[in-house]
């Protein structure tokens, strides 16, 4: 989705569209989504350091592969997924020779097997599907993504199958790695941590024990999304994107001719102290007066390429953030700081000291 044009470009959005559309109103995804940040969190409770990026990835590989194609992580389909797609992420970008050996080469090996393994889950679905046509499971279909997927007749077999691969690495990579930017950026700073867990404890003093987070809830962590958005704007997940000139486009003074690619760059923007002040500074306040639909902040791209799941991975970050600043105190190592080449990331993973906090397992 992110090279395709035209109507394949449209085909593709649509479909995710229905995706988010669809999964935004079933409980069962919030609820999916606090029960794998509680599972993690869980298993911090007798260690005193943990390296937050691998964590990161297991929450959001978690929450994704069950949305798509339903699998839990215990599962086998689960592990040799995880184990491939890794590879495949390795080789994402590298130089584009096939030589054995390269990661270029594990990545396309890797891609093969991932798909392989997808279209096995989707046959395995349609044959469920063509055997059991009570109203019960029609009315299942309709809340379940695969089952919306092999409903689009507009999409190729390999479309389908690419799209759920495009799923996977936007609901993985860039999710997680923007939890690492907000839990590295919160650990620098003090107040808006503890203006952030005075909001999310304000918001579990009105729930229930043991009570799931709703959209309602979600709706209520403004000044979470103040902080999901500084760690964006501050951090930058994604550098840049490129587009290809069908045709013969002026822009202001410029000519940029058919054929010739342009390369966006939104730290540019982002980091331009014109147009955000102190923008070399994590100020999560700047957005309780700063429109962030404007075209000074472009984390999700815009327009008809705006990220379609960009509510959701947000959803993510603040039902784990719920958990993680009220149950736990961290700090960062000093030396492990985000480097940009090519990916965003830590050199080592993020290591954090952690601490339960007592009062916190309490509450929960």
């Amino acid at each position: 989705m992110l090279v395709a044009v035209g109507d394949t470009h449209r085909r593709l959005r649509n479909a995710a569209l229905s995706l988010v559309t669809i999964t935004k109103s079933k409980p069962e995804f919030l609820n999916d989504i606090e029960n794998f940040a509680i599972q993690i969190l869980d298993s911090w409770k007798d260690k005193p350091q943990v390296i937050f990026c691998e964590e990161a990835r297991k929450f959001t590989f978690n929450v994704i592969v069950k949305q798509v194609l339903g699998l839990t992580p215990e599962e086998p389909e689960t592990t040799k997924i995880l184990e491939d797609f890794l590879t495949f992420m390795k080789g994402l970008i590298s130089l584009p020779l096939y030589i054995p050996g390269t990661p270029y080469a594990r990545a396309v090996k890797a891609r093969r097997r991932i798909s392989s393994t997808v279209k096995a889950i989707i046959e395995k679905r349609r044959r469920r599907s063509s055997n059991n046509n009570s109203a019960d499971n029609s009315e299942k279909k309709n809340s379940d993504f695969l089952e919306i997927l092999l409903c689009v007749d507009t999409l190729s077999e390999d479309e389908k199958v690419s799209f759920v691969l495009d799923s996977l690495l936007g609901g993985y990579e860039t999710t997680s790695l923007l939890m690492a930017l907000v839990v590295h950026f919160l650990g620098q700073s003090p107040t808006a941590l503890e203006q952030l867990k005075l909001e999310h404890q304000t918001i579990r003093s009105m729930k229930q024990n043991n009570e799931h987070l709703n959209w309602e809830d979600y709706k209520k962590m403004d000044f979470t999304q103040n902080v999901i958005n500084e760690a964006l704007r501050y951090g930058n997940v994604v550098k840049f994107v490129h587009r290809k000139a069908l045709k013969d486009v002026k822009y202001r003074d410029y000519l940029i001719p058919s054929g010739w690619k342009v390369l966006p760059v939104f730290t540019a923007v982002h980091l331009d102290p014109s147009l955000h002040a102190n923008a070399f500074q994590f100020h999560p306040w700047r957005w309780e007066n700063q429109d962030q639909t404007c075209k000074k902040f472009t984390p999700f791209g815009g327009g008809s390429r705006c990220c379609p799941g960009s509510e959701l991975a947000k959803v993510e970050v603040a039902f784990f953030l719920h958990h993680l600043v009220q149950n736990f105190r961290w700090r960062n190592q000093d030396e492990d700081q985000p480097i940009a080449y090519p990916y965003v990331e830590f050199k080592r993973g993020l290591v954090l000291n952690v601490e339960c906090c007592s009062d916190e397992a309490e509450n929960k």
